[in-house]
């Protein structure tokens, strides 16, 4: 079986698994619902290198029908063309300001919230670049995620960094070579748009 088609498997053990546990009342149909998770999470870990326990957690969190997770980045440039870019705190790794949408906001409020949290800047989602897909086990993630990227315009605020950087700053992306996950390529499409509006 090719490693594509083992992800796909154990994709479709786990949203079985978690949506047998979300509306099964039956208690042995609990219980061979939970040894399914198990499995798929112990397979995963093999994957992933995170523990058995931490990814089953994570699944276990997921209420209702499982769906992709959600996650914003933003492409904010200067007037020199130059892209805002973080060294993140957690990976060492440079990228775009962003994060994961959260229950009962919309992406656009999530990127705004995300521009205040880790710039201190207020910013208007003027139009989305591209979406991004994140299959299970594509930088040691056990989940389905989709990512939109949206172009922002500067409003107001001082760059300021948060926890979550090591560093803040308008840069050259194409000096930067330690991306983390798909920001390399977000950027560099994000680069591409920021260009044809400035033609």
């Amino acid at each position: 079986m090719s490693n594509k088609n083992y992800l796909d498997l154990l994709d479709e053990l786990r949203s079985i698994a978690q949506l047998g546990l979300n509306y099964s009342k039956n208690h042995h149909d609990i219980e061979n619902y939970n040894r399914l998770l198990q499995l798929a999470a112990d397979n995963y870990s093999d994957i992933t290198g995170l523990s058995s326990d931490e990814i089953k957690n994570r699944f276990k969190q997921e209420l209702g029908y499982v769906t992709p997770k959600v996650g914003v980045n933003g492409a904010l440039f200067n007037e020199q063309g130059q892209l805002l870019l973080e060294l993140r705190s957690d990976d060492l790794l440079w990228g775009m300001p962003g994060g994961w949408v959260d229950i009962g906001e919309s992406p656009d409020t999530a990127i705004k919230r995300e521009f205040m949290e880790e710039a201190n800047l207020v910013v208007e989602p003027m139009g989305i670049i591209k979406f991004y897909t994140r299959l299970p086990g594509e930088f040691s993630q056990p989940h389905t995620s989709v990512h939109i990227v949206y172009y922002c315009k500067y409003i107001s605020g001082d760059l300021k960094k948060s926890y979550e950087s090591l560093e803040l700053n308008y840069m050259d992306h194409t000096k930067i070579t330690n991306w983390h996950k798909d920001h390399g390529l977000q950027a560099q499409d994000a680069a591409l748009y920021f260009n044809k509006l400035v033609i």
